[in-house]
């Protein structure tokens, strides 16, 4: 193993992950903007919001690449001091999490009307946002990597905070979405694409954030932390983004029979003549406005 293998080595592996991540966001974002989807002003202002802080964060992501590899390249003594690309990660990742967190805790509310467990995602995803950004600016100040022992209390208070919100928001929805199966296959469908969507909100940015966690505290000395940091704030911008282009796919389960070709006749006219009203009421509720909280196309 060479000698910047801990340091050089896994952030730039961090830095393409999250390089990788920017282009599904791009694409994410091209497909809700060309989707034209009816959405009320403020979710746009969320996409929008979201979309401006990763090209930033991107951008700050490349910056720090250079600064380490080409302004410091004969400067070793550069890796004991971070610059500010390190506080600015921790800061926009924090808008992303409770930007996305309130955005699906507003969907755990639609699906619920249960308030005290809105309240309690709020407060888990606040108390994030809090941390992250103390952790971010008290970096910033302190600088040297030597010192960053005060930080660790703040930072396992940010992540684990952050972690709960999303686990949370993924067991709720998923428990809610798996009661109202009903047995009848395009209705299961639907709701099973859109638990498959609870599972992936929570696992992958959990994933990243306890990675983040334990290589901050276990390996202090390296930049292993940031090969997991980075990338956390592109994660839940996808999982946003996922989560309203799921729509289109949506849209087309609601108006597609799913059927065998030896009896797609008997089915096609049941589901015209004889579907049951508890199918038909669980597809509006979950394929349409009540499951996003607003209009589809």
């Amino acid at each position: 193993m060479g000698d910047f293998d801990m340091s050089v080595g896994v952030l730039l592996i961090g830095l393409f992950f999250n390089t990788y991540l920017y282009g599904l966001v791009t694409y994410q974002f091209v497909v809700y903007a060309n989707a034209k989807f009816n959405d009320p002003l403020w979710i746009k202002g969320v996409v929008w919001t979201l979309f401006v802080t990763d090209t930033l964060h991107s951008a700050v992501a490349v910056y720090a690449a250079w600064e380490t590899c080409v302004t410091n390249y004969a400067n070793p003594a550069s890796l004991g001091v971070i610059s500010w690309t390190i506080p600015f990660t921790a800061v926009a990742t924090s808008v992303a999490a409770i930007i996305t967190q309130f955005f699906l805790g507003h969907r755990v509310f639609v699906l619920t009307k249960n308030k005290y467990l809105f309240g309690i995602i709020g407060i888990l995803s606040v108390l994030g946002f809090i941390f992250g950004v103390y952790a971010g600016v008290k970096s910033g100040i302190i600088k040297e990597v030597a010192k960053f022992a005060p930080l660790k209390p703040l930072v396992t208070c940010w992540l684990t905070f952050q972690t709960s919100a999303d686990l949370l928001i993924t067991f709720i929805l998923s428990f809610v979405l798996g009661r109202s199966r009903t047995g009848f296959r395009k209705t299961d469908t639907i709701i099973n694409r859109l638990i498959r969507g609870a599972v992936q909100t929570g696992l992958f940015a959990s994933i990243f954030a306890l990675a983040d966690l334990f290589t901050f505290l276990l390996h202090p000395n390296t930049n292993l932390y940031a090969m997991f940091a980075y990338p956390i704030g592109r994660i839940y911008t996808n999982t946003l983004l996922d989560t309203l282009n799921a729509r289109i796919e949506l849209k087309n389960l609601n108006a597609t029979i799913d059927v065998d070709s030896d009896n797609a006749f008997r089915m096609q006219t049941q589901s015209q003549t004889m579907a049951a009203p508890e199918e038909r009421s669980v597809e509006a509720k979950y394929a349409g406005d009540e499951v996003y909280g607003h209009k589809m196309a």
